[in-house]
């Protein structure tokens, strides 16, 4: 095998071919001029690494991964790695010593690993493959990397067919086993059917919710996740799905398959009505109920009905420091306002990106802040010391001291 690689790197001829999926690797690298020697280290991205795995798309699965291939990281030989759609490495396991071999490679969490960026690999190949692929000592395209086999497989989304990642197992190439890339395939495919399954559930919540609103309308309308997956549909042609704009609020807006549309937030997903000749609404009215010690809520009421939820501590604990803090607060003073502790700001982006999630339209961010077009209404109890009872946050705490405000929030200019 190294006899074929020096020899196809020095344009002479080969005494065997390569395997195909690394021969057309190798031909793509070198017709764009790539040296398998001078491969610059691998780039590290400028977006945080915490920002990349939320749009992934992948962390509802990192569990499966890791539980489906503990077997060959248990040992300590092995590294197990997960890759965003464009080959960034979102997150990394494995013993000290084979993460510090790594290390020296630049296999890092947030660097490009991409075939184009390092050569042929599991990671990479497998993007541009679409397959998986097991890449062996001097298969990889840069010399440097010729002591490790990898083993990699894409992970797609199921409700399109589109690639969001790859999982991918690698070490020392004495560890190579051929049964290695069909079990790394496997857990690929697991992976999508969980997320096949969390698709499901989250569409039956969601049309759990909009049923009876959509019978109260009586006029055409639908239900969508996020994504404009429908989960419901009244006096409408079916539809699959819908095309949403990247950024959606509450209000009227321009739905390519339906026209003119208002647009009201859901648990979950957006209520969508044709507009026909109706006013355009002001903004959805929203109520952060804190009146019941124990069990705090938010409830929306708009014109095509309402809704209401239980809320989390933590939740509403979020939701009161954006109401007290109206022009809007950075994730360092979000948690401070939460835990007293400007430091922990994983925790909180990791938090509001859950609630973002849930109460779609609610809540923006740059800094965090109520949307503009939500109209939010805070109800304290009658007893401002009985506000949240079990919460130590210092926005807690300050609030019931405070004076009472009960006055509703308009956006982040009120």
């Amino acid at each position: 095998m190294s006899a074929v690689y020096d020899a196809t790197m020095a344009g002479g001829r080969a005494p065997a071919r390569p395997r195909k999926v690394i021969e057309d690797s190798w031909r793509r690298l070198m017709a764009r001029g790539i040296e398998p020697d001078t491969l610059p280290d691998p780039e590290v991205e400028g977006a945080t690494l915490e920002e990349m795995r939320h749009s992934s798309g992948l962390m509802s699965v990192l569990e499966d991964l890791s539980r489906g291939l503990e077997s060959l990281i248990v040992e300590g030989d092995n590294i197990l790695v997960v890759a965003d759609a464009r080959g960034r490495v979102l997150w990394r396991a494995g013993s000290r010593a084979v993460l510090g071999s790594a290390d020296r490679l630049g296999f890092i969490e947030g660097a490009h690993w991409g075939e184009n960026a390092v050569g042929t690999n599991a990671i990479g190949t497998a993007l541009m493959s679409n397959a998986a692929v097991q890449v062996f000592s001097a298969e990889h395209f840069s010399r440097s990397h010729h002591p490790w086999t990898c083993a990699g497989a894409p992970i797609k989304d199921p409700r399109t067919g589109h690639v969001i990642g790859v999982v991918d197992v690698s070490g020392p190439a004495a560890t190579v086993h051929p049964t290695t890339v069909a079990l790394v395939d496997a857990v690929a495919r697991l992976a999508e059917s969980h997320l096949r399954e969390q698709h499901n559930r989250t569409l039956n919540s969601l049309r759990m919710v909009a049923a009876p609103i959509l019978a109260r309308i009586g006029s055409p309308a639908l239900a969508v996740d996020p994504d404009g997956w429908v989960a419901a549909v009244d006096s409408l042609p079916p539809h699959n799905r819908i095309a949403l704009p990247r950024e959606v609020t509450p209000g009227r807006l321009l739905v390519p398959a339906l026209g003119l549309c208002d647009v009201d937030p859901l648990p979950g997903g957006w209520l969508v009505r044709l507009a026909g000749d109706r006013e355009a609404d002001s903004g959805s009215q929203v109520a952060l109920d804190l009146r019941n010690p124990e069990a705090p809520v938010l409830k929306m009421v708009g014109q095509a009905g309402g809704w209401r939820r239980d809320l989390s501590l933590r939740h509403a604990e979020i939701l009161l420091a954006l109401a007290v803090q109206r022009q809007g607060r950075s994730a360092p003073e979000l948690a401070a306002d939460l835990y007293g502790d400007a430091s922990r700001v994983v925790t909180v982006r990791a938090e509001v990106s859950r609630m973002r999630k849930q109460f779609i339209g609610l809540l923006a961010a740059q800094p965090y802040r109520i949307t503009d077009t939500v109209h939010l209404d805070v109800q304290y109890p009658a007893d401002r010391m009985r506000l949240l009872p079990t919460s130590t946050a210092p926005v807690v705490r300050a609030a019931r001291i405070g004076p009472p405000n009960s006055q509703p929030h308009q956006g982040g200019n009120a």
